[in-house]
């Protein structure tokens, strides 16, 4: 094969006729930034919102409090929140956007952030979550995009008393694009979590951790988990896309779903892709998260997403006993 230069493909003519051009271009864009009009750029229209609590006392009696509201589009970039007091994991925080009654986020501070059974281990720090002190220091930079407004709450759990003190941390940027892996986000789409608590399986049992029929990409995945034994870590995850009846294998186990080996027999890790944040052999229980946005999942008519209680694949079982499972599923839908 010959491979030709661009120069000589043009010709002496064509590069005069392209260096003109250019010569042009420049011109009108000094122009514009100098005497004519502005020229128009993205960048102009990005701008930095945000709210902080010191020592506040916004919980009282129980009530679900508003700790920001913000008006326009954009996306919330930062949150971070510290206190200490009893059940501070289960502190319900909601995420309200464009006016929705019901809040599209809606989670417990711990589960929210990767962690199960409220546990207690720190440092530890990813990129988008992490926590760094004891109970608190609990942050994430999930990117919660909305179109006309964001509102955000917390409430203390069920059975709470007393006004505890609160620090809180909420930023985001106005007109920012959501994008992962190159791709970005249509202007429409909006983060989702979908929920499974306290679900108890049976032996071999496929069940659903997130099913929705829009568009969309699977975002992250939180799981907590406890039994009598291990043998539901044996689990593959499973995602039926787009209305598919055969699956796409998402892992070969479950601890290898979130980056580990061999029932996670090194312990704790935090990484940017996964992190296993709790695991105690006594009761046989873990949580962990595992994030795709490096390995994208994306989908058009809906995505199915489930796990079951041990395996059945390639002729073997490995059949685990009930097992109930807590499971947080983020997912960017348009």
């Amino acid at each position: 094969m010959i491979e030709i230069e661009w120069t000589e493909w043009l010709g002496l003519g064509g590069i005069v006729v392209l260096g003109c051009l250019w010569a042009l271009a420049g011109c009108a864009s000094f122009a514009a930034g100098r005497g004519g009009r502005k020229a128009s750029s993205p960048l102009a229209t990005l701008k930095t919102f945000g709210t902080v609590g010191k020592a506040v006392y916004p919980l009282k009696g129980g009530r679900e409090a508003e700790l920001f509201r913000h008006d326009g589009k954009g996306c919330l970039t930062h949150m971070w929140f510290g206190g200490n007091w009893k059940d501070y994991g289960k502190l319900r925080l909601r995420v309200y956007v464009d006016g929705e009654k019901a809040a599209s986020i809606d989670m417990e501070l711990h589960m929210g952030h990767g962690i199960g059974f409220q546990d207690d281990a720190a440092p530890w720090s990813a990129r988008r979550i992490g926590k760094t002190g004891s109970p608190s220091g609990v942050y994430n930079t999930y990117r919660v995009p909305f179109g006309t407004s964001v509102r955000v709450t917390a409430q203390l759990p069920p059975g709470s008393k007393g006004s505890p003190r609160f620090w809180y941390i909420l930023r985001g940027v106005e007109n920012l694009p959501v994008a992962f892996s190159g791709v970005r986000l249509p202007d429409g789409a909006r983060l989702r979590l979908h929920k499974l608590e306290d679900y108890t399986a049976e032996p071999l049992e496929e069940f659903d951790l997130c099913r929705t029929s829009s568009a969309g990409m699977l975002y992250q995945v939180t799981i907590a988990a406890r039994s009598t034994e291990f043998a539901y870590l044996e689990s593959c995850v499973r995602a039926y896309l787009d209305g598919a009846k055969k699956p796409v294998l998402l892992s070969s186990g479950l601890e290898d779903y979130f980056l580990g080996t061999y029932y996670f027999n090194r312990g704790r890790y935090a990484n940017d892709v996964a992190g296993l944040t709790h695991k105690d052999d006594a009761d046989h229980s873990f949580s962990a998260y595992r994030f795709h946005e490096e390995d994208p999942v994306f989908f058009r008519k809906g995505l199915r997403l489930t796990c079951r209680c041990g395996e059945e694949a390639g002729g073997q079982v490995w059949k685990a006993p009930q097992t109930t499972y807590t499971a947080y599923v983020w997912v960017y839908e348009w």
